[in-house]
């Protein structure tokens, strides 16, 4: 591209007769009319004594004002074009293939492009109806800080009205803000609803309005405007870091011109040479010619001045020497004239025909008005679908206000990228599919969607599919995951979910916070030979990792563990290879779960595996480690043999009898409060175990070649102290449980006597493990090594309920996908998994998932818009609150069952304040200032979280309180704020301000 330019990455639109962009697309191509009778409910007011005819679009009044944690009294006062727009917002950004929410607190701009609000000409005459949030739901200046702020998007957020050309305007200031640098993505939309009968009779006077209610733009028939709504939004980046980041390209704005009609004929007459100039002069930014223009996207309102003067203007700038003529359309002959979203109709329907490559046929346009002398002018009407050649085709759009306020934007088909390589067709990986929502309710709902959408595709991998769900559909409260490696087991799996009343646990969780994960890493005893095998050649990132422990061992060993351990040689059996291999395995796992995001916050060796634990808490460098380990293993191989050790399913104090001073019998470990093992010479263990079993105690010898942790190590300690002796460990990065003292970690240095004296002492896991969970109150355990141990051990010790066990390698055959679930499992629990390194390069493209499906069980219109509060009795409660006892103020469906919150405790009473006063008359304030259905507000309830307050709505709560409780007067806001986390502890609070008396 010779001038910089702006990626379309996203879209979203809600047109007549097309609910969303495969359904604007399908009533392009069949040249469908999408304008017909307004609604019966939509005729509210004087004017629509007689039906009027245009184009609606279905369910305008339909908001999920949950999801956006709006209020049902907001909801109602809120312009409905502010609730489309951000619905409309949240799946155009879903669509770029990002998650709404991982844009939250960064430069994002919003620009809206939309003609005033007639919601605020209905409601806002009636002064004694006026509340602060109709106000704000009025304003048409808060339609882009709407989408700022329910999505905490930093960039700058207006909105533009230039009448008609309003959205294209809103996009140019958009691209502009993008190329200085101002933001680094951009919203641009347009919305209209057709409330009043007012703008129609305007046109009707002015002799634009179209009698039959239809727009025939450039047709001999053509006989003026027909109203009609409408709602789009673009994804707007700059193109360089679109395509950097793998983002899906509809199309490509080359350039965009703005200007003004100036002194005319008349304030709303059309100048033709404005017209011109705008579209030259996006040429010129665009660094194109009009030769080059394949096609336009005309303005075409189908009024016989209004075309004259526009196909005048596109003549004098097309009507250049070229092979064939500049074709044009218009989409008002579809949808009727969205009035203040025309513009962005308009920008989408080229954004689309040029990704498809195929140019939808112009309704009306098989009768051509003569008028327009087209031919001459370089023009033609598009009267069939127009199929686009490979390679660059330019196309235009234009957009004139009725003030004279122009806009052109110049767009080119995307530019092909390389793809990132061949997928293989053998080995399809597993992946993970995510999906959350803000309910349970929402969840299955969107389980089913996705369900429907994945069950429609051909069967194939779903590893794209999976990836692009990470990067989309993460970031909500309640969470879905499952791995996949093709469609149809995928199809299954979101099914079966999405029928699921009770969405089982282990599928969906709800995640208040990120898991705190603690790593077990394995010792000797587990090994075996081939493990991890299948897990290396599937996972790149494993591979990487293992490879680089056997480079750092490989100098010590005289050898690759890789190879042996990969070959299935047995000699990984003996203790010279079996301690590096493990340690190489541990290491590896650690690293590899730390790159998916997944570290730890504290970790546990047992035995050998305190090394690899040192390792992921940086206590020693991975080269340190691997030395020590290899002269570990090589000092205890040689040790003579005869010794062994003894699994015992007894306590500490059934086998005290059986310990011995010297070279007899010694505690090696203590795993579990029935869990001991005993180290010594075989036969005096053989000896132990036949009186054991005798009692009927159960009893197993461990498979390893030497007693370990019993004196018998003694004479590799002195040289395993002086192999450690140059090394000085750094203090640990994270908390590290000491299996040497059965604790956390203080200030004790991992030193050379720390791991001689752990090469001689027991292991003291269970005491370490009842540590490490009293002091750090870990979510998930995630066991580190080839095969389940440490965490069956971790199961019998009498864990809390709510403390996940997880193991990414669980046996010999373990795969990659079994990594995958114990990442989808943390993902579940709250984590924010690196999802990335999952996924070879190749599998990271951008599959096109559908939108979040939004609730459509709320319907918020007029009635109850703008009812002010009402002071209630001195005994007000939720049951006779206005909020309950109006139908106008409690809008159909609000009624949605009690916002989910973590349990509190405190207070007395139900949760509804039924034995609480205080907090009855507490509830009930919320529920009047709310507009909430009394049953949807309890005690739990979160004013900020759940139930969508702000600096306005607490000020009305205050009042309210008041003077429902006029002892509880004279509480300033200041000392009102701390107590706002929830409904409880305000009511609490308030409780003891009026017991203890205390005033100001």
């Amino acid at each position: 591209m010779s001038s910089p330019s702006v990626a379309l990455v996203g879209l979203d639109c809600v047109f007549p007769g097309a609910p969303g962009p495969d359904a604007y697309w399908d009533l392009l191509m069949r040249g469908g009319d999408a304008t017909g009778e307004q609604p019966g409910p939509r005729r509210f007011g004087p004017g629509y004594e007689t039906p009027v005819r245009g184009g609606f679009i279905d369910d305008a009044d339909v908001f999920d004002n949950d999801f956006f944690t709006v209020s049902p009294r907001e909801a109602a006062a809120m312009d409905p074009q502010q609730r489309l727009l951000l619905q409309c917002a949240w799946r155009a950004l879903e669509d770029s293939g990002r998650s709404p929410r991982s844009l939250a607190g960064g430069d994002t701009g919003v620009f809206v492009g939309m003609m005033g609000s007639e919601w605020g000409q209905l409601h806002l005459g009636d002064y004694g109806r006026v509340t602060p949030q109709l106000g704000a739901g009025s304003s048409a200046g808060m339609a882009a800080n709407r989408i700022s702020y329910h999505l905490d998007l930093k960039g700058p957020s207006l909105s533009v009205d230039t009448a008609c050309s309003s959205s294209l305007v809103a996009v140019h200031l958009a691209v502009n803000s993008l190329l200085s640098g101002e933001c680094g993505t951009a919203l641009a939309g347009g919305v209209n609803l057709v409330l009043t009968p007012a703008l129609g009779l305007v046109y009707a006077q002015m002799g634009l309005a179209s009698p039959d209610g239809r727009c025939r733009p450039f047709s001999a028939d053509a006989n003026g405007i027909a109203r009609s709504d409408g709602v789009g939004v673009v994804v707007l980046r700059r193109l360089e870091d679109a395509l950097a980041d793998g983002q899906r390209v509809y199309a490509v704005i080359r350039g965009t011109a703005v200007n003004q009609d100036g002194r005319s004929n008349g304030v709303t007459a059309p100048n033709r040479h404005s017209q011109r100039e705008v579209v030259a002069a996006a040429y010129r930014r665009a660094g194109v010619t009009p030769g080059q223009v394949r096609f336009v996207e005309a303005h075409g309102t189908g009024t016989a001045l209004g075309d004259v003067i526009e196909c005048g203007a596109l003549g004098e700038v097309h009507g250049v020497p070229r092979e064939e003529p500049c074709a044009i359309g218009s989409v008002k002959g579809n949808l009727g004239h969205t009035e203040g979203a025309s513009g962005i109709a308009g920008l989408i329907k080229v954004a689309l025909a040029l990704h498809h490559r195929i140019v939808p046929a112009s309704r009306y346009a098989d009768r051509e008005n003569p008028q327009l002398r087209l031919a001459e002018r370089g023009l033609a009407l598009l009267k069939a679908p127009v199929r686009l050649p490979a390679g660059e085709v330019v196309a235009g759009v234009s957009s004139f206000g009725m003030g004279g306020t122009n806009a052109h934007a110049v767009l080119a088909a995307a530019p092909r990228t390389a793809r990132g390589g061949r997928r293989r067709a053998a080995a399809a990986p597993a992946g993970v599919f995510t999906l959350s929502a803000d309910t349970p309710e929402a969840l299955r709902r969107n389980l089913a969607a996705q369900a429907e959408a994945v069950a429609a595709r051909p069967r194939g991998d779903a590893a794209a599919l999976c990836w692009t769900s990470n990067r989309v559909k993460t970031g909500l409260p309640y969470r879905a995951a499952f791995t996949a490696t093709d469609t149809v087991e995928l199809a299954a799996a979101l099914r079966a979910a999405a029928e699921d009343g009770r969405l089982a646990a282990g599928i969906a969780d709800r995640a208040w916070r990120p898991p705190v994960i603690g790593f077990l890493f394995t010792g000797q005893g587990v090994q075996e030979p081939g493990m991890t095998a299948a897990l290396y050649r599937q996972s790149p990132l494993y591979r990487r990792r293992l490879d680089e422990a056997d480079a750092a061992l490989a100098p010590h060993l005289g050898g690759s563990v890789r190879d042996l351990l990969l070959g299935g040689d047995p000699a990984l059996h003996r203790t010279r290879w079996a301690q590096p291999a493990l340690f190489a395995v541990g290491h590896a796992l650690a690293a590899t779960l730390t790159g998916l995001g997944a570290g730890p916050h504290v970790v546990l060796g047992h035995s050998v595996g305190e090394f690899a634990a040192a390792v992921a808490a940086g206590v020693l460098t991975l080269e340190e480690a691997a030395r020590l380990v290899a002269e570990r293993a090589r000092l205890m191989d040689a040790l003579p043999e005869g010794g062994g050790m003894l699994s015992v399913r007894a306590g500490r104090e059934e086998v005290e009898e059986f310990l011995t001073a010297g070279p007899g019998v010694s505690l090696a470990a203590v795993n579990g409060p029935r869990n001991t093992v005993l180290s010594g010479g075989l036969a005096e263990l053989e000896r132990v175990a036949g009186v054991l079993r005798g009692r009927g105690v159960h009893c197993r010898a461990v498979g390893v070649s030497h007693a370990f942790h019993s004196p018998l190590m003694d004479p590799v300690l002195e040289p395993l102290a002086a192999a450690a002796a140059g090394i000085a460990p750094a203090a640990p990065r994270i908390p590290v449980a000491s299996t040497r003292y059965g604790r956390l970690l203080a200030d004790e240095p991992m030193d050379g006597a720390y791991w001689a004296g752990q090469a001689a002492g027991p292991v003291l896991f269970a005491d370490a493990l009842a540590d490490l969970v009293a002091r750090t109150a870990p979510t998930a355990l995630v066991e580190i090594g080839p095969a389940p141990q440490l965490i069956q051990l971790a199961g019998r010790s009498g864990l809390a309920d709510g403390i996940r066990l997880l193991h990414p390698s669980p046996g010999r055959d373990a795969t990659a996908r079994d990594l995958a679930e114990t990442v989808a499992a943390l993902y579940r629990s709250g984590l924010e998994p690196q999802w990335d390194e999952l996924y070879e390069p190749v599998w990271r493209t951008t599959e096109r998932l559908p939108p979040y499906a939004f609730s459509t069980e709320h319907r918020f219109w007029h009635a109850g818009a703008a009812r002010p509060l009402v002071s209630p009795g001195p005994a007000a409660s939720p049951a006779s609150s206005p909020a309950s006892s109006s139908p106008a103020a409690s809008p159909a469906g609000a009624a949605a069952g009690p916002v989910p919150a973590p349990a509190e405790g405190g207070g007395s009473g139900g949760s509804d304040g039924s034995a609480d006063p205080v907090l009855a008359a507490v509830v009930g304030a919320v529920v009047e200032v709310g507009e909430y259905a009394p049953e949807r507000v309890d005690r739990n309830s979160r004013f900020y979280e759940d139930l969508g307050f702000d600096s306005v709505m607490i000020m009305q709560l205050k009042d309210r309180i008041e003077t429902s409780l006029p002892q509880a007067g004279g509480i300033a806001v200041q000392q009102l704020l701390p107590a706002l986390r929830s409904v409880g502890t305000l009511a609490d609070f308030v409780g003891e301000w009026i017991s203890v008396g205390v005033r100001p």
